[in-house]
């Protein structure tokens, strides 16, 4: 069974779920175009997830996803944190933060038992998932609706580890991807490859449709993915321009800007190693720190650095998530985007 016939689509084209850029307008536009939107939930409240998936139901009769992280919640390490916002204290200074009156707290959470029993009124057809899987009683909530299973993987091991427990399509995230690197079984950064090394591996590895993930902005890309055995393509970056993405102005300039060249992964922004455009943190602190706490505990010290860059009309201190290829970035309805990857 091909990749549409599996999901319901009628193109081989997945919108990467993108938390913090994106809301349901864009899943629902891609899903109408005849791909495979995608919902990002790992950071949604339970009453924003079931808004978002009420209005997709409302919105849509076309199959959609649903994505969330499955990170094993870490414990917090108070003389980490003290070492790590000692590290920022002259961001701190500069930008008359309060370090003592910053709040502890994630906003990232884990697929649980009740974002379980929420997807459970709605029954989306997809649910995917970041960094492995749940466990098999969640896992086993989720296939109890019928609904189609799929996890990125970053690496041969990790994609034979998601067939044996059962996932219906593979994500095969190269590196070039923006965002969250996938990876799960080791925290290696140096077991990662780029996309068109890492797909032909995946595909020869596993029986179950594999999708090529990173750095894939266009038609030709596409093409070249499917031509190396990809049953579709996951695209991102490019939708970022798009007017149902809530990407910000200052992310969108970046995007559009000589700096959208040059992007690096980074652990600074929430502990775990994503891509995104080279920002100052990034470039003076370095991209990569082994002061930053686990994920997702990262993310706290550097809010409200971030909301006062942001109020000045700077990215100083803002994850501009993008993958290495923005050349596929435009200002055009998503839909449109989704028929032009597909070659349409």
């Amino acid at each position: 069974m091909d990749l549409q016939q599996l999901l319901g689509i009628e193109l081989p084209i997945i919108q990467a779920p993108m938390a913090g850029v994106q809301d349901s307008a864009l899943a629902i536009a891609v899903s109408d175009a005849g791909g495979l939107g995608s919902l990002p939930c790992a950071m949604l409240t339970p009453q924003a997830l079931r808004a978002e998936l009420t209005k997709i139901r409302a919105q849509t009769q076309r199959p959609y996803n649903v994505n969330f992280f499955c990170h094993r919640a870490p414990e917090p390490d108070a003389t980490r944190e003290a070492m790590w916002r000692q590290s920022l204290a002259h961001y701190y200074r500069e930008f008359d933060v309060d370090p003592a009156a910053i709040p502890d707290g994630s906003g990232r959470r884990p697929f649980d038992v009740e974002a379980a029993e929420l997807l459970t009124e709605f029954q989306p057809p997809v649910v995917s998932f970041h960094f492995g899987l749940p466990d098999e009683a969640l896992l086993a909530r989720v296939r109890g609706w019928g609904a189609k299973v799929i996890s990125s993987a970053t690496t041969v091991e990790e994609a034979r580890w998601l067939e044996a427990r059962g996932v219906d399509v593979i994500i095969a995230q190269g590196l070039e991807a923006g965002g969250h690197r996938g990876l799960f079984l080791s925290e290696d950064l140096s077991t990662q490859m780029g996309t068109f090394a890492l797909l032909p591996q995946i595909v020869r590895a596993v029986r179950v449709p594999v999708v090529a993930a990173g750095g894939i902005a266009d038609a030709a890309g596409v093409r070249a993915a499917l031509a190396l055995g990809a049953a579709g393509a996951q695209v991102g970056t490019a939708y970022l321009l798009c007017p149902e993405a809530t990407t910000s102005a200052l992310h969108r300039a970046a995007l559009q800007s000589e700096a959208a060249r040059h992007t690096a992964l980074t652990n600074l922004y929430t502990g775990r190693p994503a891509r995104g455009i080279l920002t100052r943190l990034m470039r003076e602190q370095g991209p990569l720190s082994h002061l930053a706490p686990a994920f997702p505990l990262a993310t706290a010290a550097i809010a409200p650095l971030r909301a006062k860059a942001e109020a000045a009309g700077r990215g100083d201190f803002s994850p501009l998530w993008a993958g290495q290829n923005t050349s596929g970035c435009r200002a055009v309805p998503a839909a449109q985007l989704t028929r032009t990857l597909a070659g349409l």
